[in-house]
């Protein structure tokens, strides 16, 4: 589904990426873990396209495809999400608005014709109970006056509703609690399909509780330094990350 070689990512000059490999298939899901400044968040960003990141070489090939030659809406058109670590608010745009036209821009880009009103009102109703959002909050614009656990549920809502190829969630454990945390996690959980994989990027262990990932990757000073199995995270939390900067200085 993704296949990632050689990718170095550098921003005004400075080398953030130094050579990312790794290979993602349909039905998994990988965890990426770091120290802070590792390159986790920007690995997230220059693959949705952002464009204050420069690819200096390296290739991405997602669903046989070149990912680098694709807008950011053409990847989100193909399948491609990203939870950001911190969502933005969007006043004046409601969460039911912003929801029924981004997907009509899915379909629309498939050769469907538009969603109808009832249908989407279903899908609505079922998949925010799936993350445990309110109507009080769907209601709202997005993201304004939302916690920060708020701002996460919406994020897998936004998911959900999306039915994303793969997705990236960038630090979606950032802020939240436990009950939030488990809340979001199942949610995750019970998009997984056989058809599609999601890449997690944490700090922490403890999201890995719940959401389990059949690899690990420790992503330092820009290059991934390690993989392994679930086993991996539990080192790390075990250990911290000091152990993985001796054996990589």
């Amino acid at each position: 589904m993704l296949q990632i070689k050689d990718l170095h990512v550098s921003i005004d000059g400075k080398e953030i990426l130094k050579g990312i490999n790794l290979e993602v298939k349909a039905g998994e899901v990988h965890a990426i873990m770091g120290p802070n400044g590792s390159g986790k968040s920007t690995l997230a960003a220059a693959l949705a396209g952002r464009d204050i990141f420069e690819i200096t070489n390296g290739s991405v090939s997602f669903l046989s495809e070149n990912l680098l030659e694709m807008s950011p809406e053409d990847r989100a058109r193909k399948g491609l999400f990203l939870g950001f670590q911190y969502p933005v608010e969007i006043p004046g745009v409601s969460i039911v608005n912003f929801m029924k036209t981004a997907i009509n821009e899915h379909r629309k880009f498939k050769g469907l014709d538009p969603i109808s009103a009832s249908d989407f009102l279903k899908l609505m109703r079922e998949k925010k109970d799936l993350v445990g959002l309110t109507s009080s909050l769907t209601n709202r614009s997005v993201n304004e006056g939302f916690s920060g656990g708020e701002k996460k549920k919406n994020e897998i809502f936004q998911m959900a509703m999306l039915q994303p190829t793969l997705a990236i969630l960038d630090e979606t454990d950032s802020g939240l609690d436990i009950d939030a945390l488990r809340i979001v996690a199942q949610g995750v959980n019970k998009l997984r399909r056989n058809d599609n994989a999601t890449i997690v990027i944490t700090h922490y262990q403890r999201l890995l509780e719940h959401i389990v990932p059949d690899f690990v990757h420790v992503l330092y000073k820009g290059k991934i330094v390690k993989s392994s199995g679930r086993e991996l995270a539990l080192e790390l939390e075990e250990k911290g990350y000091d152990w993985i900067k001796e054996d990589n200085e």
